[in-house]
């Protein structure tokens, strides 16, 4: 057994190296993948390059307010108690200054009428007759005739009968008139916007039967806060954005004297294009516009290359080894599909503009050929 002793240690030895060897061995199996791995990685997006623009952007001031007619007149019937017969506007229609609107019941009128022009022709007569009457007793009074008292009645009654003549036509002018309103005219040009007759009622003194928007003019009435009405001047641009997403660009008319001392707000008046009365703007609705105060520099990248994480904007410039780097921007105003990068983003640097949303920090790019000139020159 003690012969055997040495050999067994050199046994055990033995088995001890072959268990590190092949740990050893194990571990560098482990160890070469991840070497590969990083060798071969493979991007995380291809991606398109953009480099800031500097633009000259337009300054802005943003309001609220309603849009209204410039000046809406009430048209109704000048005569009570007479029935419609005919309607010839509808609303929406486009009229002109003295257009017919509506026909009412012409027939009590034009018989008054007829009455009035029988008077004047009668009494029309009867003042021929008198005058040449005042003329014969002056002649036979002259003449020796007629006496002095006979003359003067003959002169009384031609006198008298000029003034019922002069009466006649008067009621005469008035029945014409009476008749003229029978006939509901546009006081204006414009747009008609209400319509309350109907066929068959009868009229009532003032009543309302249709409302017009005087020339189919509009305007935007702005809430701006006092502290900025002074930074407003009438003959600014002003655009307004329509519900339906389309733009509308007025003129500011004036600007109110007084604030509201509820909501401490200033109306600004502005003045809208007459198309816009049949357009995407009409009266009675609420609009978001904007005030063109002046122009300014402003460095700018699509809105595409900006991303919003928790409630922070970012952007993914290009490393030297193509790979981005997330960086932290301040963002300001935006025009169309730019948004002005206020600070965190140098002038000569290259960023992401699209597809910034799938990266994270540090990611594996691949640039698409030819991109990032294009994305320059933009």
């Amino acid at each position: 057994m003690n012969a055997l002793f040495p050999f067994a240690v050199s046994a055990r030895a033995l088995r001890g190296s072959a268990c590190v060897l092949i740990f050893v061995a194990l571990a560098g199996c482990r160890e070469a993948p991840s070497e590969s791995a990083q060798a071969n990685a493979r991007p995380a997006l291809t991606v398109s390059l953009v480099a800031p623009q500097t633009i000259d952007w337009p300054q802005t001031l943003t309001a609220n307010g309603n849009v209204v007619a410039w000046q809406e007149a009430v048209i109704g019937a000048e005569l009570a108690n007479v029935r419609i017969v005919e309607l010839r506007a509808q609303v929406g229609d486009r009229v002109r200054k003295g257009q017919l609107l509506a026909l009412l019941d012409a027939a009590t009128a034009r018989s008054e009428l007829a009455e009035a022009q029988a008077a004047v022709a009668e009494l029309t007569a009867a003042t021929s007759e008198a005058q040449a009457n005042a003329q014969r007793a002056k002649e036979l009074q002259a003449q020796g005739f007629y006496s002095k008292q006979m003359n003067t009645q003959y002169q009384t009654a031609e006198q008298s009968t000029g003034a019922r003549l002069a009466a006649a036509r008067a009621r005469l002018q008035s029945a014409q008139l009476r008749l003229d309103r029978t006939q509901v005219l546009a006081p204006d040009d414009g747009v008609i916007s209400a319509r309350t007759a109907t066929v068959g009622s009868l009229t009532a003194g003032g009543e309302e039967l249709f409302r017009l928007i005087r020339g189919g003019r509009l305007e935007w009435r702005a809430e701006v806060p006092s502290a900025d009405l002074g930074r407003l001047q009438p003959g600014a641009t002003a655009r307004l954005i329509a519900p339906a997403g389309g733009t509308v660009e007025g003129k500011v008319r004036s600007v109110a004297p007084s604030v509201d001392p509820a909501t401490r707000n200033g109306l600004v008046y502005v003045d809208l294009p007459a198309s816009t009365a049949e357009g995407a703007v009409r009266a009675g609705m609420f609009a978001r516009g904007e005030f063109e105060l002046g122009r300014s520099p402003a460095l700018a990248v699509p809105q595409s290359a900006v991303v919003l994480r928790e409630g922070f904007a970012y952007v993914y410039q290009l490393a030297a080894d193509d790979r981005v780097s997330q960086r932290k921007v301040g963002i300001g105003r935006r025009v169309g599909e730019l948004i002005e990068i206020v600070d965190g983003l140098a002038a000569d640097a290259r960023v992401v503009g699209s597809g910034a949303g799938f990266l994270a920090d540090g990611d594996l790019v691949r640039v698409a050929v030819g991109e990032t000139a294009a994305g320059a020159a933009k």
